[in-house]
């Protein structure tokens, strides 16, 4: 059997295994997968260049799914899976041990990419200008090395960094994008992350209430969390279970460095106090949305406590511009008014 039709293969058996129907659109990304997926057979054989992937689209049509589906089907062992927020984390700890050399950047990509052939980059989304920067130096050097990349995100390569004050700072980044990647749009008008059932288990069996569904935490609960040398006030960390307000994890200089350590540590969070989205300022706006990104990569069960509901409070979020993702993620969540 050819490789495109065995990866063809693999992804419909996948999607009959998780009970999903693919639609049109998705089975033409499909085919566009199979393709890739022999080109990358084809280098190995014959150290030819393949051309690279960036799959964009709104929210909940399918995109990393299916790209995950691809990447556990691919036959090399040598590919490497990364998500914006963990990868830019390990990317800053590696430079950090490289400090002391001349090319700390490029040796520091060089410890997290291996001898990959596929880089396959999940959501990828650009809202910092260090970041920026940082990422233009990733694809120069996985390009110059002839990695093939796989990237998915909501947004084309010309809307990253949609901030106009500094857009200008990765437009060489989207100059790499464009000339070395096939730029793939993938539609469709249902969002399925809206037509998700199963409330279960992780960030979807997660509830946003007007009041605690637990009891709140004792006064003397109330502790610090040390990450990296910082101190973290929070109302509480329970084995298994953070309480916190907004205001402690978004309304203060918290980073994803933070989320990501206490996502690994604690599978469920009760985040307390949260307020309508234009209550926040800009800078806590964006901390949220990079805290739900991150909750949701780790599959952590959350309940987010409001005076608000969770209709006026997308409402209210789908105004930024940039906060489209985040109000697909929460629509996952269990509304209290509707149980």
């Amino acid at each position: 059997m050819k490789e495109e039709q065995r990866l063809s293969a693999a992804l419909d058996a996948a999607a009959i295994r998780a009970g999903i129907a693919l639609d049109p659109a998705q089975l033409l990304l499909v085919d566009r997968l199979a393709i890739l997926s022999a080109d990358i057979e084809r280098r190995t054989l014959r150290r030819s260049t393949t051309q690279s992937l960036y799959i964009h689209g709104p929210a909940g049509r399918g995109k990393s799914w299916l790209a995950d589906a691809f990447f556990v089907a691919l036959p090399t062992a040598r590919k490497t899976r990364v998500h914006f927020h963990r990868f830019f984390d390990d990317l800053h700890r590696s430079i950090q041990d490289h400090r002391s050399e001349r090319d700390a950047v490029e040796r520091a990509i060089d410890d997290l990419t291996g001898n990959s052939q596929l880089l396959f980059f999940d959501e990828l989304h650009v809202h910092d200008s260090g970041d920026a920067r940082l990422l233009t130096r990733l694809l120069e050097h996985v390009f110059r090395r002839k990695l093939t990349v796989l990237a998915t995100s909501n947004y084309a390569p010309d809307d990253l960094l949609p901030d106009p004050i500094w857009h200008h700072i990765f437009e060489p980044g989207i100059d790499l994008i464009k000339n070395n990647m096939e730029v793939y749009e993938l539609g469709g008008a249902t969002d399925y992350r809206t037509t998700h059932e199963d409330h279960s288990t992780g960030f979807a069996a997660g509830v946003w209430a007007r009041e605690s569904p637990t009891p709140e935490p004792r006064p003397e609960e109330a502790t610090n969390l040390a990450v990296r040398g910082r101190q973290f006030p929070v109302l509480a960390a329970r084995p298994g279970e953070l309480r916190a307000t907004f205001a402690q994890l978004c309304g203060s200089p918290t980073s994803t460095i933070e989320y990501l350590a206490w996502a690994r540590s604690f599978p469920r969070w009760v985040i307390n106090d949260v307020p309508n989205f234009d209550d926040a300022d800009a800078e806590a706006q964006q901390r949220f949305i990079n805290l739900i990104d991150i909750l949701v990569d780790a599959d952590v069960c959350a309940t987010f406590v409001s005076s608000h509901s969770l209709s006026s409070f997308l409402s209210i979020a789908s105004r930024r511009p940039d906060a489209f993702r985040m109000a697909s993620r929460l629509q996952l969540l269990r509304d209290s008014d509707d149980l």
